[in-house]
């Protein structure tokens, strides 16, 4: 029964010494001290970074082919400014060297089909910059030092080279987690084309680590397919956004909480992370000028928790053409755009339908979503667009289609099997988390989904916290295609509460609520699919490549597996976090 597994892993998470592990301590600081210094940052001063880009294959100019690239990129201590106004802020970033390493890292550019191999070196010093919490499952390794690992979001690739958080080493592989194999790791960009990223996924240390600045975009191309479309392109019409949210001491310090939400539980653990400041591509609330005409943005949300509800002033609307790591359909005009942490929407802004001078893109997502407090004046503004006079020089030549791309349907139909994926959050008598299971288990249980490579799944998704989660399948592709509301909500938390079965609760009986449309901008195969609080959420996962339905060209069922989680990183780091081992 769950109650009494709870009530042992709390009883040994109080019998931990409690500690909170980090460099030296800054001196105690306010929530008011915090929006203090994010708002003596002026908005809308500092340009928009371009990420440098570093390319996943090479060029045979002899005999005009395309060869698979080599990369080196390593994780370093450096400076970064965040703001013109604020101090220089000591950071994690990836970069081929310390002197050009960025946050966000570098952007990737491969092409599909092309493999492309990275070598990834950890140069980062004994201590953390950040407090972290030794209570939760975490890497510790016994000689100090940092533990990372890079989890390429989206990808399609083999177990060794997916980033598994016991994959974990430390600068020099001086040491290494119980999974880690290999330094370089594989990746076959076998998908079709569509937008990544790439991140640190350490054991207990994610949240720690983005926060940090391990971030970075990866994009898969086909040259065939740009052209064909002809949406948006060349670095200056063609940008990625990644938007994230920090808050920062007086002297330019990142702000890392030092006491947790249960501090006899968890001395440094909270159940999510807000940044009073928001930040894209490494800038404070920046500013992009631009010429009247389209542009095509991929806008990436790499917060660790929070959800972004975008929208645009003086009446420009988004056209969606991508989701994640896939086009949709066709296109979709919004005025709005939502998405949680880790997602991707892949949009186009026709700066020529405004006379205005200039438009924001704000934002008005309630945090932690959907229930939580309303944003202010700070994280209610992500950055300001400038329009210059006249036409766009050169014309603007690019279109939106009317038809994208046509994937596979997402179906029920020939399904091999249907899963029950229910997520828990539980409570200390203070009402505050103290951590969250998915299908009442931790990490470390043994593995319960043991998928068949090639095939499709049917994977009911049941939401039984109070919170909106981002849940996030390594390796495989799915899709929602139906999200109804739970009657009685309370009878049936009841019962699995109890006895942790769906089917022995008569789940049945209690999905027959208000059904709520996938929005148009989700329908399509994705790898973050948003799980609605007192909800059932029907996804339908392949485990095989979407396009032509092929088999994966490697060995999905080689150890160490994958893993499935919430993508809201202090959720993920405490628990709620499953490993996928796929079988034969």
């Amino acid at each position: 029964m769950i109650k009494n597994k709870i009530s042992t892993a709390l009883h040994f998470l109080l019998v931990v010494s409690v500690s909170v592990s980090a460099a030296a301590q800054p001196p105690p600081v306010t929530e008011a001290t915090l929006q203090q210094v994010a708002a003596s940052l002026q908005m809308y001063v500092d340009e928009l970074p371009e990420m440098p880009k570093l390319y996943g294959y090479t060029k045979d100019l002899g005999n005009c082919s395309t060869k698979p690239g080599r990369l080196t990129i390593g994780m370093f201590e450096t400076k970064w400014k965040f703001h013109r106004d604020l101090p220089a802020t000591t950071v994690f970033a990836y970069g081929t060297t310390a002197a050009t390493a960025t946050v966000p890292g570098p952007t990737i550019e491969a092409l599909q089909g092309i493999p492309t191999y990275v070598t990834w070196e950890n140069h980062l010093p004994q201590s953390h910059i950040l407090p972290w919490d030794p209570t939760i499952t975490t890497a510790i390794p016994k000689k100090g030092g940092v533990p990372t690992v890079v989890h390429l979001h989206g990808g399609i690739h083999p177990p060794p080279s997916d980033g598994n958080p016991f994959a974990w080493f430390t600068s020099g592989f001086c040491e290494t987690g119980s999974a880690w194999t290999q330094s370089t790791y594989f990746y076959p960009n076998v998908q079709h084309p569509g937008n990544l990223w790439y991140h640190d996924h350490a054991l207990g240390l994610t949240r720690i680590n983005l926060l940090a600045g391990l971030v970075a975009a990866y994009v898969v191309r086909d040259s065939g397919m740009d052209q064909k479309l002809n949406l948006p392109m060349g670095s200056e019409f063609d940008r990625h956004l990644m938007v994230f949210d920090r808050s920062f001491y007086k002297d330019g310090s990142l702000y890392m909480n030092y006491t947790g939400g249960n501090p006899t539980i968890h001395p440094q653990w909270q159940p999510e992370y807000f940044g009073d400041a928001i930040i894209v591509n490494g800038k404070a609330w920046p500013l992009l000028k631009v010429q009247r005409r389209k542009y095509r943005f991929r806008i990436i949300n790499a917060s660790n928790a929070r959800y972004f509800r975008f929208s645009l002033t003086n009446g420009l609307t988004f056209t969606q053409v991508g989701s994640d790591a896939s086009y949709l359909p066709s296109p979709v005009t919004t005025k709005i755009i939502l998405l949680s942490p880790s997602e991707i929407a892949d949009v186009v802004i026709d700066f020529s339908a405004t006379n205005a001078n200039e438009s924001v893109l704000t934002n008005d997502a309630p945090f932690p979503y959907p229930t939580g407090n309303s944003v202010d004046q700070l994280n209610s503004k992500i950055m300001k667009f400038v329009l210059a006079p006249g036409s766009p020089q050169p014309p603007d030549g690019s279109v939106v289609p009317t038809s994208l791309k046509n994937y596979p349907a997402a179906t029920t139909a020939g399904a091999a099997t249907t899963r029950y994926i229910v997520l828990y959050e539980y409570q200390s008598s203070t009402g505050n988390p103290t951590h969250l299971y998915i299908n009442g288990k931790s990490f470390v249980d043994p593995v319960t989904e043991t998928p068949k490579s090639g095939t499709t799944e049917v994977w009911e998704v049941i939401n039984l916290t109070g919170d909106n989660h981002p849940l996030h399948i390594h390796l495989a592709e799915f899709q929602a295609i139906k999200v109804q509301e739970l009657v009685d909500l309370a009878g049936f938390t009841s019962c699995m509460a109890t006895k942790n079965d769906a089917v022995a609760c008569n789940v049945t009986a209690h999905a027959s609520g208000t059904l709520v449309d996938v929005p148009a901008s989700e329908k399509t195969w994705k790898n973050v699919v948003k799980i609605q609080q007192g909800y059932q959420t029907t996804v339908v996962v392949k485990f095989n490549l979407v396009d032509g339905d092929a088999p994966y060209p490697f060995d999905p069922t080689a150890q160490p597996g994958y893993v499935y989680h919430c993508h809201i990183l202090d959720h993920e780091d405490n628990e709620m976090i499953r490993p996928l081992k796929l079988i034969h």
